[in-house]
C-alpha cells in the first residue's frame, strides 16, 4: 500500500531521535559518525533512523570516500507548513478568544480586588 509524502513525513517526525537528527542537521552537512555522537545507541539502530528519514526525503545521504554525509532536504518540512498553516486560522481564532477571556478574568479580578481594598481602608 503505498504512503503519500506528507503520511511519510509526519511519521518519520513522530520520533524524537528523528527528530534530534534534523536538529543537528540544521547548522550543516554532517557525517553518519556525527550525528550519532549524542545518542546512545548503536550505530545500525542510527542507521534506521537515517534510513526511515530518507525514505521520507527529509535528509539526503551521500558517499564522500569513506564518509557518509547527510543533509536536511526541505521539501517535506515545507509540504508540513504548507498543509499546517492551512489551520492556522483555527488556532489564532482560539487564542484570540482565550485571551478575551483571559483580560475579562483579569478585569473581574482587579474590580474585585479594588473593591476589597475600600472596604478595608473604611475599616480602618
Amino acid at each position: 500500500m503505498p504512503v503519500d509524502r506528507l503520511s511519510a513525513t509526519f511519521a518519520a517526525l513522530a520520533d524524537p531521535t528523528r527528530r534530534a537528527i534534523l536538529a543537528r542537521l540544521l547548522s550543516g552537512e554532517r557525517s553518519v559518525t556525527e550525528l550519532a555522537e549524542p545518542f546512545d545507541m548503536s550505530m545500525p539502530a542510527v542507521s534506521k533512523h537515517l534510513r526511515v528519514l530518507e525514505r521520507a526525503g527529509l535528509i539526503a545521504r551521500r558517499r564522500d570516500a569513506q564518509w557518509r554525509r547527510c543533509q536536511i532536504e526541505a521539501g517535506p518540512l515545507k509540504d508540513v507548513a504548507a498543509w499546517t498553516e492551512r489551520y492556522r486560522h483555527i488556532w489564532e481564532e482560539r487564542l484570540d478568544r482565550l485571551d478575551t477571556y483571559l483580560q475579562h478574568v483579569k478585569a473581574k479580578e482587579e474590580k474585585r480586588h479594588g473593591r476589597r481594598k475600600r472596604g478595608k481602608q473604611r475599616q480602618l
